[in-house]
């Protein structure tokens, strides 16, 4: 019971997952639900904060089979109410971490036909739902998992729904090697969709196009849509930002701990030893030659690298969709590098140029037409590093096999403090001051600091977690049923409660009128600033406990200052061990080696 509770408190730090609570289902349909799509008609029930909900509506055809790696397909139409009470099954993945209710089959969980959405919505009557611009706004919410884990089942928009009138959905969409995958079989070099390898960037815009056709059928206003996401959803949030296919299918969009990165098309592609243009471990290449290994239609790596040149590239396209999933994601576990969690270690969001940008994100942000100008909400934790350092063994150990330990706090803050303010270095101020200097308005930033944590089991979870990645998460939506509700002092409710208040409060105002303003035209929590780039100017809204917490802060957090102070804090005295700790997040791609070089070569 023990390791469970532990288990699912580091579950629930990731990205808020449902592990700690059964999926629920709406419990009976409701004929004042019944809607009409443009596929047909949905009818949903009841939700658990006073909402109404429909679960699972296919927005796009099951991809399986030929239409494995190919752009999104619309659904086909149905003619009796599809009943919409429960969520459809998680696309596939190799982890049971965020998943609830299936069974893992063949070592993988979910299924290929996934691609499903689901709708919350104030108590509306069907007979007079709301028209013109009396109609809610509407936030679509993208779930986080590093691109290869992850399920919308893990997240309940009920209450943010009621709370702050608007129409809440959450989408699914193809995860890790079937979601990113490019291979110059696969390419017909017709439809530049087809060849472009994001095949989860895709299934986003496709959900936002039924978001566009179907939102006014529950209330919604397709032209008030606000994206947002957090940690590989902020990131997914940031490439559709930057996605010229997605212009004008989102009005606002909040990035919650979001990552700036994105592979490249020779290392999505090549094999690891190209002399001209290396590939990742875990390229389309790499994983073909070990499929062909793995099914002994090659004795060796170096054989099956010939064959795989040697193959037509029709024959290349009929085999690669004719393993099984379980098969794909088992030949990509067997090139991950010994990854925490199973996350999969492999290129993803692909610099195709149709549906994402040839240059880097931040040099794309810098042009008044290098991305789709909408008003931007971006922050970070203050602690984001903690969950990860949690699941190091070099700086955790645990005692009986189960309670967790620091090994060393000093070199746990410090290595905390390093990669945090890093974080929001990459991702947050470098962002906004490109956006700024394409001429974008309307940028808001945060800083999320609540960590206030019990002490369980003689763990002090407020310093081992504190505000950690994906501690923002159950704030923000409105509800802690399942999620840190155990790892809370019973005295810090009510502070939680209010916290939690004011930013579905900010969440609610930024989707209505692109700006967070008070929270809300009869709310009273402190106004929100908007970014500015001028030196000690404000910058960012501090989220921590109220009133006094939340706050404008000034500081902007600079890569090379972060290093340097690294590097002279005391708290680790080994110089080489503390270069060691910031080659990893090179390794990470948080840094290029370009950055480092100077101070630790």
């Amino acid at each position: 019971m023990i390791r469970t509770a532990l288990a699912v408190g580091v579950c629930v730090a990731v990205a808020g997952c449902s592990a700690v609570r059964p999926a629920w289902s709406v419990p009976q349909t409701a004929d004042d639900t019944r809607r009409a799509t443009t596929a047909g008609e949905v009818i949903g029930g009841p939700g658990r904060y006073g909402s109404h909900a429909w679960l699972g509506i296919p927005f796009a055809a099951a991809p399986v089979g030929p239409l494995r790696w190919r752009a999104p397909q619309p659904p086909a139409a149905w003619k009796e109410p599809l009943k919409a009470t429960k969520f459809q099954r998680a696309c596939v993945q190799p982890s049971t971490l965020f998943v609830v209710n299936e069974e893992p089959v063949d070592g993988v969980i979910g299924s290929e036909d996934c691609l499903y959405l689901n709708v919350w919505a104030p108590v509306l009557d069907r007979a007079r739902l709301p028209q013109g611009d009396e109609r809610l706004p509407v936030m679509v919410w993208i779930h986080g998992g590093g691109n290869s884990l992850g399920t919308a089942a893990s997240y309940d928009l009920g209450h943010l729904a009621t709370g702050q009138r608007v129409l809440g959905v959450s989408v699914h969409y193809r995860l890790g090697p079937l979601g990113w995958f490019r291979h110059a079989a696969l390419r017909g070099g017709i439809d530049p969709l087809e060849d472009s390898g994001n095949y989860g960037t895709l299934d986003l815009i496709q959900a936002l196009e039924w978001v566009r056709d179907n939102a006014a059928a529950f209330g919604g206003n397709p032209d008030n849509v606000t994206i947002f996401g957090e940690s590989a959803g902020g990131q997914n949030v940031y490439s559709l930002l930057l996605s010229p296919r997605a212009k004008g299918l989102f009005h606002r969009a909040i990035a919650q701990s979001p990552v700036l990165s994105r592979a490249s098309l020779a290392g999505a592609e090549n094999f690891l030893d190209d002399p001209a243009a290396p590939g990742h471990q875990n390229s389309s290449n790499e994983a073909l030659a070990r499929m062909l290994t793995r099914d002994g239609r090659a004795p060796d790596r170096a054989a099956a690298k010939q064959q795989v040149r040697a193959m037509p590239p029709e024959k290349i396209a009929e085999y690669l969709r004719g393993k099984s999933a379980a098969e794909v994601i088992q030949t990509y576990l067997a090139g991950n590098g010994g990854r925490s969690v199973r996350m999969l270690d492999m290129p993803l969001v692909l610099p195709d140029g149709a549906v994402q940008p040839k240059d880097r994100w931040i040099e794309a942000f810098a042009r008044p037409d290098g991305w789709n100008q909408v008003p931007v909400l971006a922050g970070t934790n203050r602690d984001e590093a903690k969950l990860f350092l949690f699941l190091d063994p070099r700086f955790t150990w645990k005692l009986f096999g189960v309670l967790p330990r620091m090994r060393d706090a000093q070199k746990y803050e410090s290595s905390n403090e390093a990669m945090s303010r890093i974080w929001k270095s990459l991702a947050i101020d470098e962002v906004a001051e490109a956006m700024a200097k394409s001429g974008a308005t309307g940028l808001y930033a945060y800083r999320f600091d609540w960590g206030r944590l019990a002490t369980k089991l003689g763990t002090d979870l407020s310093k081992l977690l504190g505000a950690a990645h994906g501690m923002e998460i159950p704030f923000a939506h409105g509800h802690f049923e399942g999620q840190l509700s155990a790892y809370v002092a019973e005295e810090d409710h009510a502070e939680r409660e209010a916290l939690s208040n004011a930013m579905m409060g900010y969440w609610g105002q930024f989707a209505r009128t692109g700006k967070p303003g008070t929270g809300g035209p009869d709310s009273k929590w402190p106004q929100w600033l908007p970014y500015d780039v001028a030196a000690g100017a404000p910058k960012f809204m501090t989220l921590d406990a109220t009133p006094a917490g939340l706050r404008m802060g000034n500081t902007v957090e600079r890569v090379a200052t972060v290093i340097a102070e690294t590097i002279a804090d005391p708290r680790v005295p080994d110089r080489a061990e503390k270069c060691e700790g910031l080659k990893g997040l090179v390794k990470a791609g948080f840094l290029t080696p370009e950055q480092l070089a100077p101070t630790c070569p």
